[in-house]
């Protein structure tokens, strides 16, 4: 019994390093936290020579090291088409050099180079980006996902929103007179709300495939939902146990063994 012993033993330390281990290594790996943020979006977009530039921002709010960013925007498009978008990535000394993927309504837009700015702990980079829609545009939607990527071509995070496009004449069209309140009428209405901006990441059709080849994709940071910390908990718990539930099992069967050692011992003096 005593090799049962010995395998017992092994089991138990080998399981507790086990749990500790992945208790102990995942959430040092995910405690970088990323965000990224769209700014500068209209309520609309109006077709024709007019102009919008949109900002993504990534922050980093954890204590790591600094890091260089590559940013890749996924653009969809419904009821128009890819060449009526016009799309420029801009930095401050000009245009910055895109790589273009076009599937069906979808393109993705990646930045050639890294982005000039650092990311580090309170410290943002910021990517710009001048979009304007042909003037034969009557009416349509369009979605922006800005993902920014680091160096190992690893996401660090990810911002989508939607916005209405419509052409000049819907835009400059007059709207139709009010009736004068009456006493039913009187009361205010709601105020129309903004479109707001997703947070979460959408599932988008087309070129999702990360920027470059042979990108991971592999998220640092996701907000929300079973992620790998609370995997790794319940993995640690389960082995854990196992382990208890294999000592007690190898216990049990260690006592009826001793009692019978006893009980066929000689008994003492004869006859």
């Amino acid at each position: 019994m005593s090799g049962w012993r010995y395998a017992l033993r092994i089991g138990v330390v080998l399981t507790c390093l086990a749990g500790a281990g992945l208790g102990g290594a995942v959430p040092a790996g995910a405690a970088a936290v990323f965000s990224t943020e769209l700014s500068g979006l209209p309520d609309q977009f109006t077709a024709g020579d007019r102009v919008e530039t949109l900002s993504a921002v990534v922050s980093r709010t954890d204590g790591g090291g600094c890091v260089k960013v590559r940013w890749s925007m996924l653009l969809r498009v419904q009821g128009l088409r890819l060449d009526q978008v016009k799309v420029d990535r801009v930095e401050d000394d000009g245009s910055f050099p895109l790589e273009v993927r076009t599937e069906g309504d979808t393109a993705r837009l990646t930045d050639r180079d890294l982005d000039p700015g650092v990311l580090c702990p309170g410290r943002t980079v910021t990517a710009r980006y001048r979009v304007a829609f042909a003037e034969d545009v009557a009416r349509g939607r369009v979605s922006f996902a800005a993902e920014a990527y680091d160096q190992g071509l690893r996401l660090l995070a990810r911002q989508t929103a939607d916005r209405r496009v419509v052409g000049e004449e819907a835009a400059a069209a007059p709207t139709e007179a009010t009736p004068e309140p009456t006493e039913r009428s009187a009361e205010p209405t709601d105020p129309a709300t903004e479109e707001p901006v997703a947070e979460e990441p959408s599932s988008e059709a087309g070129v999702v495939e990360p920027p470059p080849p042979g990108a991971a994709g592999r998220p640092v940071a996701t907000s929300g939902g079973f992620g790998v910390v609370q995997v790794a908990f319940v993995l640690g718990g389960l082995l854990v146990f196992l382990g208890a539930g294999l000592l007690l099992r190898m216990r049990r069967l260690l006592r009826p063994a001793r009692q019978v050692r006893e009980f066929e011992r000689p008994a003492r003096g004869g006859w």
